[in-house]
């Protein structure tokens, strides 16, 4: 019986473990706040630009949903100046 209840404990804690997750506001404030600012007309410093920058990669990082994904990923071309050139 213990077991059981051990071992019932055990999967109801990893399921709550690898739930999906949203990424932290702040984070995903910062990314959009910036690429709003590029696209509108204005500039970033480049310790602006950095922060925005590293600020999506951790949005994109903490998110599990696709749709985030996607506008997070815009939203840091839009900042850096397009997508990554291999």
């Amino acid at each position: 019986m213990f077991i059981r209840t051990l071992t019932l404990l055990t999967l109801a804690a990893l399921a709550v473990a690898f739930l999906p997750r949203e990424a932290l506001a702040q984070d995903v404030w910062i990314c959009y706040e910036a690429a709003d600012r590029v696209t509108e007309g204005g500039k970033l410093e480049e310790t602006e630009k950095l922060e925005a920058h590293e600020a999506c990669q951790r949005a994109l990082a903490q998110t599990s949903s696709v749709v985030q994904k996607y506008h997070l990923q815009e939203a840091d071309f839009a900042i850096l100046g397009g997508p990554p050139k291999n």
